[in-house]
């Protein structure tokens, strides 16, 4: 396990050749860029999502990542029923979902039900062709705190596993 950069997290990410599989479980997010495009959606007044600089940029690339066929996916812990930041995410997330994402849902409950929790631990991460594993740690305010390189193949397989619990968790 190495702990990388903001920077070496962005060039793994650009660089994946297949597929990109994103594992979400934080109640919500502190980012700042996010910050008044939620607070607006909170009071009833939402601005696009897209007009967000880190989404307008995402995007296109996911757009084009779909085009060569790649396969970008995530699941998502939601409550049920889900927080206002969970709400939020849900709705901006169809611009994801129209970008060619696939994202699914699914409750702690069910995520423990099929073994996928407590087991994954209390991290996000995305596994990037089966053969990186970007893990992040967040602070007990919803920050990202640390961000990790794993390629050994145990945690990589416990990964894949975890992957294919989540999508099961979500699928039912």
């Amino acid at each position: 396990m190495q702990e990388i950069t903001g920077g070496e997290f962005g060039h793994y990410m650009l660089t994946f050749e297949s597929t990109a599989f994103r594992f979400e479980q934080q109640p919500a997010y502190v980012v700042a860029y996010e910050a008044e495009y939620f607070a607006s959606w909170r009071a009833g007044d939402p601005r696009d999502p897209r007009e967000m600089p880190e989404l307008a940029a995402w995007l296109p690339m996911v757009r084009d990542w779909v085009g060569q066929g790649r396969r970008i996916e995530r699941v998502r812990i939601h409550q049920d029923p889900p927080t206002d930041y969970q709400r939020w995410v849900r709705w901006a997330g169809q611009h994801n979902v129209e970008a060619g994402e696939v994202i699914h849902y699914a409750t702690p409950e069910r995520a423990h039900e099929v073994g996928l929790l407590p087991d994954a631990g209390p991290y996000d991460w995305w596994l990037l062709d089966d053969a990186r594993l970007l893990r992040m740690t967040f602070d007990d305010d919803q920050q990202c705190i640390a961000m990790h390189l794993i390629t050994d193949e145990p945690s990589l397989d416990r990964a894949r596993t975890w992957r294919d619990l989540a999508i099961r968790a979500a699928a039912d």
